[in-house]
């Protein structure tokens, strides 16, 4: 293998085939949070395309954690055997998974978005929303609860019980969702946590709660198996959460016990002026690799192989995570191998497929008396 993006990568115990990985994608098809066939489906395809890594969708440490009610979920321990499921067949097919452990405190209680999102009524049984301050997301949202001390130790073990679970499902690391506006998110932020106690206010007490989950789950995440978080490594809005203070916030992570940060941008708040483009959010990880001295995956409108190996190459990060381009192209990575002159790992079943004159093609001839 001569390009870096079809190289190994090793997070403690855990060895990951490529640095192509799967971004967690929301698919609001759960019912009271358990995992189904559509999870299977999807997230397998994914699998047997040739991804290093998947990451299952944010799934719930509570029900009030809920985006909607279609989210996927871990708060209770009827939902592990589903996921033990899902997480099966990844294995089978050669590639390593974790799951996505997520609060979405003032932006839950919408309807499943598809066909237009909206706030759910009582009637739909909508439930009271929580965050730092009684700050709403948009008008179209409804008032959270600013949480007391109770409500904050109640979160932080519901973090750790996630994990617990977790790992009882068998997934090889676990990613904490601290991005994109959700609860941990909120907290970070100045624009939505405007409290004056100890989690709120100075860069140290904004960062408190993130880094007790951090340490919760690590006391119940084994100290061979990695751990991820998800941060918005800015805001793009005046006032609100910086590129300086993710650098910062990463250097405590990595002493924390955090392994890799899944680095994003934006969520935060409605208005925000986001510079969307290709690779548009690749210089924030490539600034906390180099700054932090922590491992980082980019993510953000990286479509094609050349784009995606010169991410890796160039240092701006050690794993791309894609998501609408795998949505489009299951099989993006056996394809981007293909593009990249490297031998792809097609499905003993699909080999037929693949391109002809590659060395999964020249497989197929001798190995076609048992694929007819």
């Amino acid at each position: 293998m001569s390009s870096p993006l079809f190289t190994s990568f090793d997070l403690r115990s855990v060895q990951f085939a490529n640095r192509i990985g799967v971004t967690p994608m929301c698919q609001y098809s759960a019912q009271d949070g358990f995992a189904n066939d559509w999870h299977l489906v999807h997230l397998g395809s994914f699998a047997k395309g040739g991804a290093g890594m998947v990451i299952l969708e944010a799934s719930a440490v509570t029900p009030q954690g809920r985006i909607s009610p279609g989210d996927l979920g871990i708060w209770k321990d009827d939902h592990i055997f589903g996921l033990q499921r899902i997480v099966r067949f990844i294995h089978e097919q050669g590639a390593r998974v974790g799951i996505q452990l997520a609060h979405a405190g003032r932006k839950a209680s919408m309807s499943i978005p598809f066909g237009g999102e909206r706030l759910l009524t009582p009637e739909e049984n909508g439930w009271e929303t929580i965050a730092p301050s009684a700050v709403a997301f948009s008008e179209s949202y409804s008032l959270p609860q600013a949480l007391d001390q109770a409500g904050i130790d109640a979160v932080v073990t519901a973090f750790r019980q996630a994990a617990r679970r977790a790992l009882e499902a068998g997934f090889d690391f676990v990613e904490i969702h601290a991005a994109h506006g959700y609860l941990l998110h909120q907290f970070l932020s100045p624009l939505a946590n405007q409290r004056s106690d100890a989690y709120g206010g100075s860069f140290e007490n904004r960062t408190r709660l993130a880094m007790e989950v951090i340490a919760a789950v690590r006391k119940e995440w084994p100290a061979h198996l990695p751990l991820l978080v998800r941060i918005s490594a800015t805001d793009w809005a005046e006032g609100g959460w910086t590129p300086d203070e993710s650098v910062e916030l990463a250097r405590r992570f990595k002493q924390a016990g955090v392994d890799l940060v899944d680095v994003s941008t934006g969520g935060l708040v409605p208005y925000a002026q986001i510079p969307a483009g290709p690779g548009f959010q690749v210089q924030f990880a490539a600034r906390i690799r180099r700054e932090a001295g922590i491992p980082t995956a980019a993510v953000g409108l990286i479509t094609d192989a050349k784009q995606a190996e010169a991410v890796v190459t160039n240092g701006q990060a050690d794993i791309v995570l894609m998501g609408r381009e795998l949505l489009r192209n299951p099989f993006w990575p056996v394809h981007a191998a293909a593009a990249l002159e490297e031998k792809a790992s097609w499905p003993v079943q699909y080999l037929r497929a693949a391109p002809r004159g590659s060395a999964a093609q020249a497989a197929v001839r001798s190995e076609a008396s048992g694929l007819r």
